[in-house]
């Protein structure tokens, strides 16, 4: 198959499922209703895995989902998604640190759901009051990797990621006054985090941090193989990428 489908205005890269285990994810700002219609309908038709469209406002959603049938729409994650994929054993915590951190956390635990991962939600357990994470301490340790969203000074992911072993998604939101700078100040503190491995995302990027949690599903899915060389007698589902 031509790894790209030419539709005029956008190239669709229909190759990406078989090199990464995902259709290409369509970013819905600055493209028109007919356009986004266009690459899902190409996408729905060439690959078989879920189809998200992301930052869709809830007007351009229900005018694309009017011309292709079958979609869902999260108007809190601001996600469109089509053939979302079947749950793997995977469950990934997504933390704020504030209620005003929400729309961030809405796509990231959107995004993870649709890709098939298992989301749990912790909200509002902010540094202001230490006890609150304390309190969830057990259930972040219980997930397989954390997502941790926070915004001001983002001490939370520093916190977090001195409380659990398991991987920790970082991202800093645009949530605070002057001197958060609309999120820089978050993100410089994420980045020189004395809690270290941490892995930073950009700024209220909900959606990447959910694929850096899928991505470390994929890493660790992958089969296992005996002295000969063989593999183990898990079955690989490949369409989500997870054995059983």
């Amino acid at each position: 198959m031509n790894e790209a489908f030419d539709l005029g205005y956008a190239r669709v890269d229909l190759g990406r499922e078989a090199r990464q285990g995902l259709p290409e994810i369509v970013y819905g700002p600055g493209k028109r209703v007919s356009e986004i219609a266009g690459i899902v309908t190409a996408l729905l038709g060439r690959n078989t895995g879920p189809v998200l469209v992301t930052r869709v406002e809830p007007g351009t959603a229900a005018a694309v989902g009017a011309l292709v049938s079958g979609g869902a729409y999260d108007p809190d994650a601001r996600l469109l998604v089509w053939r979302p994929a079947q749950p793997v054993e995977h469950t990934v915590a997504v933390v704020t640190a504030g209620t005003a951190d929400g729309p961030v956390a809405a796509e990231a635990a959107a995004v993870a759901s649709a890709l098939g991962l298992r989301t749990v939600m912790v909200r509002d357990v902010g540094v202001a009051g230490l006890h609150r994470v304390l309190a969830a301490a057990d259930d972040l340790r219980a997930a397989d990797s954390v997502i941790v969203i926070a915004g001001m000074e983002g001490a939370l992911a520093s916190v977090v990621g001195g409380l659990v072993e398991t991987p920790v998604i970082a991202v800093p939101t645009s949530t605070g006054y002057g001197a958060a700078l609309e999120g820089v100040t978050a993100l410089l503190a994420m980045l020189t985090s004395c809690a270290a491995g941490l892995t930073v995302v950009n700024i209220d990027s909900g959606f990447g941090a959910a694929l850096a949690a899928y991505r470390l599903t994929r890493r660790a899915s992958r089969p296992q193989t005996g002295p000969a060389g063989e593999e183990s007698p898990r079955t690989a589902d490949t369409t989500t990428g997870a054995y059983r």
